[in-house]
């Protein structure tokens, strides 16, 4: 019988995960129990997804602020003055970690971009901008000049006034303050020479245009935390990148290398179920809200592991191209065959096949984190494992 129902994404439950439990055994229990409960089975290429909070959980991949401080003097000096600039507006994602920062070096001259950090979060409005003649991609603002034409500016979910809260949290760490807005990163150097960015996808170039620019020492956020400081968690490639606030004191760091970790929850299923099960770590999902302007991805990658199966992009053609061109002539049954053979007779590479236009461009891994993101939710569910189910089925299926 003709199945009826495609992709289905499906929040699986499991026990709170600690430092140091079998999490690859974990996860394949519980799905598998979950299968036994809701009386469905696991197929060839459905997807098993671990979220990244409780892959490194399980890791023990933690850092204190202490270590974070004494990493960054280590790489400034502790009687430095460094710029901190494009650092994004998060309690959760930066404040902790800017605590650390200011605790390692002397000044901290805080350098936020504006009217918004780089995933959205507004300081001010575009239209508040038009209004006072300012042009962002120019010119350069004091606290006080921002103060006056601007005001306080509170986050609309959060409540938080970041220019505010962020002086506060560096000079509640023993460090002096400064606060400069500006989006040109060359703009810090009239400052300090010494920069650590803080910018999540851009930060390659960040770098490359202040070293041009003479600046004497430049790190990135990928740069703290890259090692272990005093028996510390890190993360080699991402350093503070991907953090979470754990406590008051510590953040939960991005996953380290975890692609043994899905190469063995797929060899496990595909033992205990003679399934060809696909298998990824996510964190954000690749999104953004068109109310609230706020892009979601904060961590460095979507997915830092995946199974083969998942690398590439979609191949898709359209169904309503096909109706509405090839097939117009054509309804019902015949055009249900007609869109079936062409669908089962396409290339490989559909790139630049006008059928295939209005497909997402996007890699799987991006898609499918977006998808498994929204699924799981970021506060109580207590489903931080997602299967997926038909993602790869089409018309003919």
């Amino acid at each position: 019988m003709e199945r009826k129902i495609g992709t289905v994404s499906r929040g699986v439950r499991c026990p709170i995960i600690r430092e140091g439990d079998a999490l690859a055994d974990i996860v394949v229990t519980s799905v598998l129990e979950a299968a036994q409960s809701e009386g469905f089975e696991l197929r060839d290429r459905d997807i098993v997804a671990v979220t990244e909070s409780v892959v490194a959980r399980s890791q023990g991949n933690y850092a204190s602020v202490a270590a974070i401080a004494k990493d960054v003097e280590q790489k400034f000096g502790k009687d430095a003055t460094i710029g901190v600039i494009f650092p994004i507006l998060s309690r959760n994602r930066f404040a902790i970690c800017l605590k650390g920062i200011a605790a390692g070096v002397k000044k901290v001259v805080l350098m936020l971009s504006y009217p918004s950090d780089e995933v959205g979060n507004e300081l001010v409005s575009f239209d508040q901008l038009d209004e006072q003649g300012i042009n962002p991609y120019s010119d350069v603002l004091t606290l006080e000049t921002y103060r006056k034409l601007f005001g306080e500016n509170k986050h609309p979910f959060t409540g938080i006034d970041y220019v505010a809260y962020y002086s506060s949290v560096i000079e509640e760490a023993g460090a002096e303050v400064e606060v400069v807005f500006a989006n040109d990163p060359k703009a810090i150097l009239k400052y300090t020479k010494n920069v650590l960015t803080c910018d999540i996808h851009t930060r390659a170039r960040t770098k490359r245009l202040l070293k041009a620019a003479g600046a004497e020492k430049v790190f990135g956020m990928d740069d703290i935390m890259n090692v272990s400081i005093e028996g510390s968690g890190y993360n080699e490639k991402y350093g503070l990148l991907g953090s979470n606030k754990a406590t008051e004191d510590t953040v939960k760091l991005f996953p380290k290398e975890c692609q043994d970790f899905v190469l063995d929850i797929q060899k496990q299923l595909l033992d205990k179920t003679g399934k060809h099960v696909e298998v990824m770590v996510y964190g954000d999902g690749a999104f953004k809200d068109p109310i609230g302007k706020i892009w979601e991805l904060a961590d460095p990658v979507v997915s830092p592991a995946y199974t083969e199966g998942l690398e590439g992009t979609p191949n898709e053609l359209k169904l309503k191209y096909l109706a509405d061109n090839d097939f117009a002539e054509l309804s019902g049954e015949a055009l249900q065959k007609a869109i079936k053979e062409s669908i089962q007779k396409k290339d490989n590479d559909l790139k630049g096949n006008m059928a295939s236009q209005g497909t997402t461009p996007r890699k799987l891994t991006d898609l499918i984190g977006s998808l498994c993101d929204l699924t799981s939710g970021s506060g109580d569910k207590g489903t931080p494992i997602i299967l997926i189910q038909g993602y790869f089925d089409n018309f003919t299926n």
